[in-house]
């Protein structure tokens, strides 16, 4: 699943994940992150988002990883409310958030217009000491342009 993954074959992952399942084979936190991160890297974010959903159900550990995918995946998807889910998620379940997490949440508040959200991020990974990179500049830039606060 994992090699689907890098490969952008999230079809084969998503038909290996099935086999896994019809096998009574149980997947563990690593191989639902590889298909999370299979979904999200072909943009196909209600899939990653239903995969996080039952296996949370299933009660298999979901980590930082699998978030840091799930919110990736809906920002590729343009769904900016569903990734403030996932990381609203994340917090609650006492992971720590990662700088990737904050990044794919800010771009998906900035792709959606909602540049006060993506600005409250900005300051809550401030606090958290994570370091910026271009990617959280490039983000708030493009989330205060596009809601004309460039002042």
């Amino acid at each position: 699943i994992s090699a689907c993954e890098k490969g952008s074959k999230w079809e084969h992952a998503w038909q290996l994940f099935s086999l896994m399942a019809r096998s009574e084979l149980e997947p563990d936190t690593i191989t639902v992150n590889a298909l999370i991160s299979s979904c999200a890297s072909s943009s196909e974010w209600e899939k990653a988002a239903h995969v996080f959903g039952a296996m949370a159900q299933r009660g298999t550990e979901l980590d930082t990883i699998s978030h840091d995918a799930a919110i990736t995946a809906c920002e590729k998807g343009d769904q900016w409310e569903k990734a403030l889910q996932f990381f609203r998620s994340m917090i609650q379940s006492n992971l720590e958030c990662s700088a990737t997490a904050f990044n794919a949440a800010m771009s998906a508040c900035e792709k959606g217009g909602e540049w006060t959200k993506a600005l409250q991020l900005f300051g809550m990974m401030a606090r958290s000491q994570l370091h910026w990179d271009s990617i959280t500049f490039g983000a708030m830039i493009s989330a205060c342009e596009k809601g004309d606060e460039w002042e």
